[in-house]
């Protein structure tokens, strides 16, 4: 029937309340607001900038294959399996081995339980491809190969971009992944993006390693330039210690020189070898490189053992700054080339806006007049549901802070439209028995029961869409598919819930009316 509890009706109208409430937000500008929440406008609608990034894996894929030279090295030394001429040359490792050793070695390589195997899963079908030629064995990348180390560079690529932007305090950054090789990043509201640029373009490799002048270091050595461009010095290949063993870094002011440097600490394990290193290195430089440029090399006065130093290297605060958010935020699994850039004024924002706004207000005002001229009295009240529906599902979009595109102003339009669907099927279907009933309130109830199935069957089917667009699309697709979805459930609440309760006020004040509708 069309009676309505006292505690649903009090449920009814908390929940509208509570959404116009959290919907006023965006037109209140005072720092006094009980929630502070608002919708956020998206790229196209707020101008902003746009890149897209592309990873370089080259240097990824080098570095597996000379870890996998060494695992080969190490690995047949121990079992006792003599191989010759281990090269690496291209994208290939390639070594001989003598005709006593070469089955064994062919069964390490494609036996699953081989104790090789915890290192690079089922060498032959997974990730690497053998070929044996008589003596010789050839190692490369298997296609499967290359996409998995793709796709784990692309994961990690992504988690480091998305550290070092929220570092930065960008307003709602979009961070996608494009294909297994590419990110793509939108920034509403920065009109800027040479710092943002300049960030995500380092690859933030750092190392610690000792200035060395004698070619004959027994781990090697290589000559390296200054940040300056100018100075260089050789550096041993030793590693002492890298980024990963960071546990924070920030810019400091050095009270002794009053230089901007950024003081860092280490974990545990980088604090012990740290003190080890210094203990027994002093008097020697020690160059600190990031991404194969040295930015200082101090020399070592005394042991380190706090797990704590500093950078210094003629920085600005904001370089300090910079580097500080590159070395916390971690270094990046591959290089990155920016390989599209493009800046939405705020001006074409606003005209966005504008044309969305304007657009949604001639839509709504169509449909409202047509609805109250076809239905009256119902058609008021199917108006005021509409109203309360679209601020309803505003208030639910700005309660989880949802960023609003161009797209999903559609989607708002559309979900306006698909409310008026709603209330005309029941009204029609009220008409249809009311020439049967002659009873107001069971015509009516009727009426609401009967084009039930009916409602459900659209809507339910539209939201299936929706769904299948948010996990399908990405970017504004995704913004359509959410105000689309959250409008399907606020407008089957509208039609059920406040426009019913509306509706039996009115009927059960009029039931002895005729032609009610």
């Amino acid at each position: 029937m069309l009676y309505f509890s006292k505690l649903r009706i009090i449920f009814v109208s908390f929940i509208c309340l509570f959404f116009i409430f959290i919907a006023s937000n965006n037109l209140l500008s005072t720092d006094k607001k009980l929630i502070d929440k608002k919708i956020n406008l998206g790229l196209d609608l707020q101008g902003g900038s746009y890149l897209l990034l592309e990873i370089d894996n080259t240097p990824v894929i080098e570095q597996k294959l000379q870890n996998a030279t060494s695992l080969i090295r190490t690995y047949f030394k121990e079992k006792g399996i003599r191989i010759g001429n281990l090269t690496l040359s291209g994208k290939k490792i390639s070594f001989t081995v003598e005709n006593q050793f070469k089955q064994n070695v062919k069964n390490e390589f494609e036996n699953e339980n081989s104790e090789i195997n915890p290192y690079y899963p089922r060498f032959k079908s997974h990730q690497f491809d053998l070929t044996v030629l008589e003596n010789l064995f050839e190692l490369s990348f298997s296609k499967q190969g290359i996409i998995e180390l793709k796709n784990s560079s692309q994961d990690q690529a992504l988690e480091i971009v998305r550290r070092r932007i929220d570092e930065i305090g960008t307003n709602e950054p979009n961070i996608l992944k494009r294909g297994n090789d590419r990110v793509l990043v939108e920034l509403p509201g920065l009109d800027d993006p040479m710092r943002i640029k300049s960030l995500l373009g380092k690859t933030a490799n750092l190392t610690f390693r000792f200035v060395s002048n004698n070619n004959q270091d027994s781990f090697g050595v290589e000559k390296l330039k200054y940040e300056n461009g100018l100075d260089e010095d050789f550096v041993s290949k030793r590693i002492i210690l890298s980024g990963e063993n960071l546990l924070d870094a920030q810019p400091r002011m050095d009270n002794q020189t009053n230089e901007t440097v950024v003081s860092f600490t280490l974990d545990r394990v980088g604090a012990k070898r740290f003190g080890k290193a210094t203990s027994s290195n002093i008097g020697r430089k020690l160059a600190i490189i990031l991404d194969g440029k040295i930015i200082s090399a101090p020399v070592i006065r005394d042991t380190i053992a706090s797990g704590s130093g500093q950078i210094s290297g003629g920085f600005t605060f904001q370089s300090a700054t910079d580097l500080s958010l590159l070395l916390r935020s971690g270094a990046l699994p591959a290089p990155l080339n920016i390989i599209e850039e493009r800046t939405v004024g705020p001006d074409l924002g606003q005209d966005s806006i504008n044309a969305g706004m304007i657009a949604l207000i001639i839509g709504f005002a169509l449909v409202i007049i047509f609805i109250f001229i076809k239905y009256k009295t119902f058609g008021l009240i199917t108006n005021i549901t509409l109203i309360i529906n679209l601020l309803i599902l505003l208030g639910i979009l700005t309660l989880f802070e949802a960023t609003l595109t161009l797209p999903g102003i559609a989607g708002i339009i559309l979900t306006v439209g698909m409310a008026v669907d709603a209330n005309v099927l029941i009204f029609e279907r009220i008409k249809e028995e009311l020439k049967n009933e002659k009873n107001n309130i069971i015509a009516f109830d009727s009426g609401y029961i009967k084009s039930r199935t009916a409602i459900l069957d659209a809507n339910i089917t539209t939201l299936l869409a929706a769904i299948i667009l948010f996990f399908m699309g990405s970017g504004p697709i995704k913004g359509f598919s959410v105000t689309l979805g959250v409008g399907i459930f606020t407008t089957l609440f509208s039609v059920y819930f406040i426009a019913r309760l509306l509706t039996s006020i009115y009927v059960t004040k009029n039931k002895d009316k005729e032609a009610l509708i």
